[in-house]
């Protein structure tokens, strides 16, 4: 069984997919992007104000589902520029400053909506 989250604290999906998903005791957070959930439009033009608003978005799908960033195991950060990675790097130590999860970074070509970085994450609820 699982169950499908929607909530507006995080940017209406922009394609077939949703938000998040609960199943057998897991959160499964799809990977958000720098949209303002309030107005569907991009924020920022640094690396540093895109992963802040992506984490804001991540933050407002954790508590819609009930947990929130100390439940999460696992991270995938997919960034435009590898060369970035120090900058988004110190805004998401900010957001796990005690015991950080497993985390995956890669370079990716393009990322949806041309974006600097993407980031999608694993919960335990």
């Amino acid at each position: 069984m699982k169950e499908v989250i929607l909530t507006a604290r995080g940017p209406k999906p922009i394609g077939p997919y949703s938000q998040a998903i609960k199943a057998n005791g897991l959160l499964f957070v799809s990977g958000q992007v720098a949209l303002d959930p309030a107005t569907g439009e991009f924020v920022g033009t640094d690396v540093r104000q895109q992963t802040e608003r992506v984490f804001e978005n991540l933050k407002g799908i954790l508590e819609a589902s009930g947990v929130s960033f100390h439940h999460v195991v696992k991270t995938t950060v997919f960034l435009k520029d590898m060369n970035d990675f120090a900058a988004m790097n110190e805004v998401y130590g900010r957001y796990f400053s005690a015991a950080p999860p497993a985390r995956s970074t890669v370079q990716a070509a393009r990322l949806p909506k041309d974006a600097l970085v993407e980031i999608e994450l694993i919960a335990t609820l």
